[in-house]
């Protein structure tokens, strides 16, 4: 059975850090290109940040460039997502997801609250 865990959110107060972590089973966790996304209150489900199998490349919405940095290790089935300098406007339900690469198969996880207030 796949399954994908998040887990590292929590309150946070503006320019403060958080590192979710995505653990899989289930998956051949090497061969999957690995994402993370969120949706804030009454807005759509955006993209964040991917990372592709192998880990050579890293794409990341406009919004967190410089802020956030996307990770993997293959050995411990795991990505993760570090976020500095956190603003209010990154408050949303974050989710991690596994595409398999040439497919449209993704399976994602339950999601992680991150709420940044003072």
């Amino acid at each position: 059975q796949v399954q994908l865990a998040e887990s590292g959110g929590g309150l946070v107060q503006p320019g403060g850090s958080l590192r979710l972590s995505c653990r899989t089973s289930g998956i051949i966790f090497s061969t999957y290109n690995m994402g993370w996304y969120r949706q804030a209150p009454g807005k759509d489900r955006e993209w964040v940040a991917s990372i592709a199998s192998g880990g050579r490349r890293t794409e990341y919405t406009d919004s967190v460039k410089g802020r956030f940095t996307i990770s993997r290790v293959d050995r411990s089935n795991t990505a993760y997502l570090q976020m500095n300098t956190l603003r209010p406007e990154d408050t949303a339900v974050y989710y991690c997801s596994a595409n398999l690469p040439h497919t449209d198969k993704y399976v994602w996880g339950q999601g992680t609250q991150v709420t940044v207030a003072s």
